[in-house]
């Protein structure tokens, strides 16, 4: 039986500050959440819901960035593009070069700011594959050869 490797390349660093970031304004909104329904249910003990909240929320800010910066890694090889991510249950994509169809850079105001940007290679499939969080550079070069790539191919992308 053969085992997949890792994919070689690690997402942008700065993916750690842009997911913590996204994590706070969840916990933000949850905090909001929880703090509106314990003063309307008047909750017996509503300090020590907020003290589980805050450590969980906490634990959260904390942890997700790390795990997801360790298993979130791509590859691109002139055969084939390759994903894998997923901070607790993984997700590994393969999509040969015959079966791109399209090939998009992406960026919202806040990978902007950070001077990240993703990459999603859609195929004849329902689902794209995205790689998400990279340098913008990295991301820009990244789409330019799988578009190349994808320009050679002979196949009918299907």
């Amino acid at each position: 039986m053969t085992t997949l490797r890792d994919p070689a390349h690690q997402v942008s660093p700065k993916a750690r500050l842009r997911w913590t970031i996204s994590a706070v304004l969840v916990t933000l909104v949850g905090a909001a959440v929880l703090t509106g329904v314990l003063v309307v249910s008047e909750a017996p003990l509503w300090w020590l819901w907020a003290l589980l909240y805050v450590g969980g929320a906490a634990s959260y800010v904390v942890t997700m960035p790390r795990l997801r910066y360790a298993t979130h890694r791509w590859e691109s090889t002139p055969t084939a593009v390759y994903t894998q991510t997923g901070w607790i249950g993984r997700t590994r994509e393969i999509v040969p070069m015959s079966r791109v169809q399209t090939v998009e850079l992406h960026q919202d105001a806040l990978d902007r700011l950070l001077g990240l940007a993703s990459v999603s290679v859609s195929t004849a499939a329902e689902d794209d594959l995205h790689i998400a969080l990279l340098d913008h550079a990295v991301a820009s070069e990244l789409t330019a050869s799988l578009t190349a790539a994808a320009e050679s191919e002979t196949g009918d992308a299907t």
